[in-house]
């Protein structure tokens, strides 16, 4: 599925049930936030001779006013959903940011180590991005960006996660993929983007990547699976300098 340039307003990705459903589920629960009955004489199980037209007024209110605020928190957790979701999308990309990569990153370690599971991190980052920038403007950098993340979309699995780790920065989760396969992964990504140059103003930009890998080892933290696999990148990037 193809990334559109859009700014988020957003979103996608979420993977969780919604505060807003939630809400619902519970106040669709109480007899006091559903429709109101056509049967008098059911109303709250106040016998009918009671049922005054006081009585049944005041309680015909109280429903209403009872239906108005299940409806006001249902806009409210809405809202709230929708601001969570913000807050874990790039401004640039529309993929998860480095606080929302760092978070799943946690999450599949707890999962690995609770069933003895594997899963590995890709770290990729674009070389001599500043050149575009500098010689075809910002707007052609972004453009670059936007591209980069639907190369990479498009080459991985449902299970798999991809973020904006910064700048030209980006990180791949591989669900149960060991490192042998994270790094024929990582090479094919790098030359995926390679293959597919952006077009911009009329230009085609030729885009290369190094990459750097880590599979996530018991007892590790997410940020120690990406320093690793930031290093091993960095390792490549300097080894390619050289070469």
């Amino acid at each position: 599925m193809k990334i559109t340039e859009t700014r988020p307003t957003r979103a996608t990705t979420a993977q969780r049930r919604s505060p807003a459903s939630a809400a619902g589920s519970y106040a669709s629960s109480s007899s006091l936030g559903g429709a109101a009955p056509t049967d008098s004489a059911s109303v709250m199980g106040i016998p009918e001779p009671e049922l005054t037209p006081k009585v049944r007024q005041a309680i015909m209110t109280l429903m209403q006013e009872v239906e108005n605020l299940r409806a006001e928190v249902e806009r409210a957790n809405s809202r709230l959903a929708h601001m969570e979701r913000l807050a874990d999308q790039d401004t640039l990309v529309p993929v998860p940011n480095r606080r929302a990569f760092v978070r799943e990153m946690s999450r599949v370690a707890s999962y690995n180590e609770r069933y003895n599971a594997v899963s590995s991190l890709v770290y990729l980052d674009l070389n001599d991005f500043k050149n575009i920038n500098d010689k075809h403007g910002h707007a052609a950098g972004d453009a670059a960006l936007l591209h980069v993340a639907n190369v990479l979309s498009e080459n991985l699995r449902e299970s798999d996660m991809l973020g904006r780790l910064g700048g030209d920065e980006f990180g791949v989760i591989l669900s149960h993929t060991d490192a042998d396969q994270a790094v024929i992964k990582g090479r094919q990504l790098a030359q995926a983007i390679m293959n597919a140059p952006v077009e911009h103003a009329g230009a085609q930009l030729t885009i290369s990547a190094s990459y750097g890998i880590a599979t996530f080892r018991q007892g590790q933290s997410a940020q120690q699976a990406m320093d690793a696999a930031d290093k091993a990148m960095y390792a490549q990037k300097k080894l390619n300098k050289n070469s």
